[in-house]
């Protein structure tokens, strides 16, 4: 089967690395367009490492676009996250369709931040979804699905490369096998239950330390690494990392209550987070041990605007 593999990053590079090692014929790969300045995506360097040939279109919805897939007569399309809208006339060129990896249980937490908003909502369960997709924004039709637990401790980061980044890389390839076989569903998505986030963007990352210590600690750990939590302190913007959730200590919400080797604890409306690392502006990551006698950081000193 003649495979066109469009994607971008570690995740489009795991998918073709295993297309490979399975023997596939992968006939072409498109990845975004470099960044100015920017590094080369790694699937982009590895692709032509391999010696295949490598597209960066600027836009799909172009006649010279879809010429250009339509040149590698591919059987099917796999897209291992791609970030560019791809329009219908050239996701129905292969013969046998395109599906797509999304990081949600599509319908719900449809949209480009769909791993940080479960955890920052609270949720305990989400998964990924293989589908065929349409002209609409994780609209079309589901292929596959596979859940996951969301860990008390999960962040972004964990849940990603520890779940849904090597379960997803498994549910391509089986997709693709489902493909071969003739027995690739495409199970229509219960619209009604459809849920749409945008971008988890910085001014959805401030801490509100009024509110309750689950929902901060939710925010923390599903904002960590991108885009980070963050709060005012001594008017200096600091991003926070690491937490625990603690039901112990009183303060006024922000509050700083309790000062240790490991931690800086912080009330909240009700209950405190336990906060391991920070980023304050302009520097790295640090321990908050190392941040507190850099800074002269106390209990009794406060966090928020």
């Amino acid at each position: 089967m003649r495979i066109a593999l469009h994607g971008q990053q570690a995740f489009g590079k795991a998918v073709l690395e295993k297309l490979l090692q399975n023997g596939e014929n992968v006939v072409a790969v498109f990845c975004a367009p470099d960044r100015d300045g920017g590094k080369p995506d790694v699937l982009k360097t590895f692709a032509e490492e391999q010696g295949l040939p490598v597209h960066q279109p600027k836009s799909w919805k172009t006649d010279e676009a879809a010429q250009l897939m339509q040149s590698f007569e591919p059987d099917v399309c796999m897209m291992a996250y791609v970030t560019l809208m791809v329009p219908q006339n050239v996701l129905d060129i292969p013969t046998h369709g395109t599906f797509q990896y999304h990081p949600s249980l599509l319908p719900q937490h449809r949209g480009p931040s769909s791993i940080n908003w479960p955890i920052i909502m609270g949720k305990k369960r989400t998964g990924l979804s293989i589908f065929w997709p349409d002209e609409g924004l994780d609209e079309g039709p589901i292929l596959i699905q596979k859940e996951v637990d969301i860990k008390p401790d999960d962040t972004l980061g964990s849940l990603y490369f520890n779940s849904l980044f090597p379960m997803g890389v498994d549910a391509m390839l089986e997709a693709l096998e489902l493909v071969k076989a003739g027995k690739a569903p495409r199970i229509e998505q219960d619209h009604s239950k459809a849920t749409y986030e945008s971008w988890c963007k910085k001014a959805d990352a401030e801490i509100d330390w009024n509110k309750p210590a689950s929902e901060v600690f939710n925010l923390i750990r599903g904002c960590d690494p991108q885009p980070g939590a963050w709060s005012q302190f001594n008017g200096q913007e600091v991003k926070i990392f690491d937490s625990r959730l603690s039901a112990d200590g009183s303060g006024n919400p922000g509050e700083i209550i309790e000062k240790s080797e490991d931690h800086l604890s912080v009330a909240c409306g009700d209950g405190s987070v336990q906060i391991m690392r920070v980023r304050p502006d302009g520097q790295g990551k640090q321990s908050t041990s190392e941040w507190a006698e850099a800074g002269g950081v106390e209990t009794g000193m406060k966090f928020g605007s």
